[in-house]
C-alpha cells in the first residue's frame, strides 16, 4: 500500500489563501483609499467652486451698494433741483402778485370803507380797515369772496366800534383775513396775467367801480 504525506501540500495551499486575502484586503483598503480621496476632492472641488461664488456675489453686492447709494444721491440732487426749480417759479409767478393785490382793493372795497394797513406773508393777507358800517364790512368780504379772481375765502378776524375824525365820528374798525391766488405759469416759463383756476369770465359780467375814497381817510400803508 502506498502512503502520501499531504500536509505540506495542505501548509502550502494555506499560505496561498493566506497570501491572497492579505492582497485583497490591501486592494479593498486601497480602493477604499482612492474612493475616500476622490469623494474628498469633489466636496472640496463644489465648496471651493461655492465659495468662488458667494465671493462673486458679494463683490457683485457691493457693486450694487454702490450704484444704489449713487442712485440715492443723485435723486436727493435732483430733488434739490426741484425745490429750488419750484422756488424760481413761485417766485416768478408771485412777482406781479402785489400788482394784482392792490388793483383788487381798488376794484373790491366798497365807499365808506379805507384801509390802513396791508400786510402780506406768504399767499396770506391781512387787511385792517375803517367802516363807516356793518354792512360794508359785509360788502367788503362778499366782493372778495364772489367778484375777485386774485382773492380767496377771505375771513373776518375781528370788528370793533371806534372813533375816528376830528369830529369824533363812530366809525367800525376791522381785521380780514384773505387768500391770494397764485398767477399761473405759461409754457415758457413766464406768468400768465390771470389767477390759478379762474374760470373765464362769464359775458355780460358788471364792470367793477373803484370806489370814492373817503375825504377824511389817512393813505393806506402797506
Amino acid at each position: 500500500m502506498i502512503q502520501i504525506n499531504l500536509l505540506p501540500h495542505r501548509e502550502e495551499r494555506r499560505k496561498q489563501r493566506r497570501t491572497e486575502f492579505y492582497v485583497m484586503t490591501a486592494l479593498a483598503v486601497m480602493s477604499a483609499v482612492v474612493i475616500v480621496f476622490v469623494i474628498f476632492a469633489y466636496y472640496q472641488s463644489a465648496i471651493d467652486s461655492q465659495v468662488q461664488r458667494n465671493n462673486l456675489i458679494k463683490a457683485e453686492n457691493a457693486k450694487l451698494d454702490d450704484q444704489i447709494k449713487e442712485i440715492a444721491d443723485l435723486r436727493s440732487e435732483l430733488d434739490s433741483l426741484k425745490a429750488r426749480q419750484q422756488a424760481v417759479e413761485d417766485l416768478q409767478s408771485d412777482r406781479n402778485l402785489p400788482v394784482h393785490l392792490f388793483d383788487e382793493m381798488v376794484k373790491q372795497v366798497p365807499e365808506g370803507i379805507y384801509l390802513i394797513s396791508i400786510k402780506q406773508i406768504g399767499m396770506k393777507v391781512t387787511l385792517v380797515g375803517i367802516a363807516q358800517s356793518n354792512d360794508r364790512v359785509s360788502e367788503f368780504l362778499r366782493n372778495m369772496s364772489n367778484n375777485s379772481a386774485w382773492l380767496d375765502s377771505p375771513d373776518l378776524v375781528e370788528i370793533k366800534s371806534t372813533i375816528v375824525g376830528a369830529d369824533k365820528r363812530r366809525a367800525f374798525q376791522f381785521t380780514i383775513n384773505v387768500n391770494t391766488k397764485r398767477a399761473v405759469a405759461s409754457k415758457d416759463g413766464d406768468a400768465a396775467g390771470k389767477p390759478a383756476g379762474a374760470a373765464p369770465a362769464a359775458s355780460g359780467a358788471p364792470a367793477a367801480v373803484a370806489p370814492a375814497p373817503a375825504p377824511a381817510a389817512p393813505a393806506a400803508k402797506k
